[in-house]
């Protein structure tokens, strides 16, 4: 069912050192999107960057700090996925919208 991940949410309370160690020391590429919106990209992956208590929706029901938010593509419809997490007990918060 999991076909890819697409990319993942670091939640910081430090938005400056983030992007420093990220793109200085690892090498990472900085890019700015949407309206105020950080990404970092390495290969052909990205972690969108959220500032804690200025985080962006769709968010984790809880966002705190160094928690890590994982977003991934699926190879089958969404009311498949619905039903496939349905029958091993996971309750979906929010929708299972999916517009991250």
């Amino acid at each position: 069912m999991i076909a890819l991940l697409d990319h993942l949410v670091l939640t910081t309370r430090n938005i400056d050192r983030c992007i420093d160690f990220y793109t200085r020391v690892l090498g990472m590429r900085l890019e700015r999107f949407g309206q105020g919106r950080l990404a970092l990209l390495f290969g052909q992956q990205k972690i969108n960057i959220h500032e804690y208590g200025r985080v962006f929706e769709p968010k984790a029901e809880v966002p705190m700090t160094g928690a890590l938010d994982l977003c991934f593509l699926v190879s089958l419809p969404l009311t498949a996925v619905l039903e496939v997490l349905s029958a091993g007990g996971v309750a979906v918060i929010g929708g299972g919208a999916g517009a991250g």
